[in-house]
Order: C-alpha cells, then structure tokens, then sequence
C-alpha cells in the first residue's frame, strides 16, 4: 500500500514534486548505480561493510564497559557514589559534542568515529544494567546468602541473570544510538560509509540516492537488532519459553 501510494503521489499525480521527494523510478535508478556503478568513491557494499564495522566496534566495547559499570554501581554503595558523580556531568553531554575533541584526540580515521558512537551507545547500557541490578527482588539476594552464593558465582548465577531482561533493554538502545550517531560521525571526514554516501547527495541535490542512503542504514540497523534479538532468545530461554 505504501509503495502504491508513493508511486500514485509522486508519479501519477506528481502531488509531490521529484525535487522534494524522489519518485520509485529515481529510487531505483539511484540504487542500480551505487549497487554496481559506484556512489561517493565506493559501492553500495562497501559503504555499507564500513557503517557496519564501526557501529560493531563501538557497540561491543561501550556495550560490554556500559554493563559492567552497571553492574557495580547498581550492586556496591561504594563505587556508586565514587563513580556516579561522573557519570552524571557526562551523561547530559550530545554525542556530537564529541567530535570536535575526538578529531583532536584521533585525527579524521575510523578511531575518531568509533569514539563518537562510543559515547553515544554507553550512557543507555549503563543506565539500564544499573536499573537492573537495583530492581532485583530481596528475597532472591537472601536466598543466594542463605545458600553461600557469594563472589564470582553470585555474579554470574543470580545477578546478571536478575540484571539480563534490563541488560538487553539497554543493549537495544544502545544499538539504536549508534546508528543514529554514525550517520553524523561519518558527515567529518570520511572516505566510504552511508552517513557520506548521505551526505555527497544532500550536496548533490539528489533525493533518490538520499532515499537509498537511508532504507540502507534502515536495513543495516535492522539486521543487527535481529541478531541482537536472537542473543536475547539464547541468553534468556526462559522467556523464550514462557
């Protein structure tokens, strides 16, 4: 129905001009040529590969630090109160805030991009893995000292399995946030990516190639929250199940 209304709108009625809004000939015009012709120095595979391995980077590492900081600052009074102050002045603070630093810091390459999404996909795993911590049930921490549940085994059989349906809540976030800081991480130097590929056509003025720039991020995004979706069925079968 939509792809009916698009071309009725666009095409047959031509409601909307091309210049604002792409007509599905266009859209595919645009595609066949960055599939197979190349678009802002690269192919539609490559542009791609390269979004996707910076978003991979930097959500593994901030997702993985994200819940471990959660994890001990949800658990122990001590290290909440030493770290958290700084974890509220940074918390306020844009992703795109960082950039003009993180060009300093690391230049125009990838490690600066990775920074930039870093801190944009850390703050959600943090705040939610603490949630979760914080909302596990008193009587399962009684049960798990009652038994001698105490050090290492306490973490991995009783709080991380309590913290996981709140864990993963962050870790969707998370991912969410680094898609949409990507896009704009990749707008400051970069060779090859969808945020440039976003970004030569809006200076262009080529809405079809902008469409496919963004249905691709779109796909990208999907596929990784549907891979993520299955690490949440495997991590926590009981739900799966319930």
């Amino acid at each position: 129905m939509l792809l009916a209304l698009w071309y009725v709108v666009t095409t047959a009625t031509h409601l909307v001009g091309a210049a604002r809004f792409p007509t599905p000939a266009d859209a595919w015009g645009a595609l066949l040529q960055i599939t197979f012709q190349g678009y802002a120095d690269a192919k539609l595979w490559r542009h791609a590969l390269q979004s996707s391995g910076l978003v991979l980077m930097a959500f593994v590492v901030a997702s993985s630090t994200g819940v471990a900081l959660g994890l001990v600052m949800g658990w122990s009074p001590r290290a909440e109160a030493l770290l958290n102050p700084v974890f509220l002045l940074l918390r306020p603070i844009p992703p795109l805030a960082w950039i003009p630093l993180a060009i300093v810091w690391l230049g125009l390459g990838n490690a600066a991009k990775v920074l930039v999404i870093f801190m944009a996909a850390f703050v959600p795993s943090v705040i939610n893995t603490y949630t979760g911590v914080r909302a596990m049930e008193a009587p399962t921490v009684e049960a798990s000292r009652m038994l001698g549940v105490r050090g290492t085994r306490f973490v991995c059989e009783v709080l991380v399995p309590a913290a996981l349906p709140y864990i993963f809540t962050g870790l969707r976030l998370s991912l969410q946030a680094s898609w949409t800081t990507l896009v704009a991480a990749e707008l400051v130097g970069a060779l090859y990516g969808l945020g440039q590929v976003l970004s030569n056509a809006a200076q262009d003025i080529y809405p079809g190639m902008i469409l496919v720039g963004m249905v691709s991020v779109g796909l990208c995004g999907g596929a990784m929250t549907m891979a993520l979706a299955w690490c949440e069925r495997r991590a926590m079968p009981w739900r799966a199940s319930a």
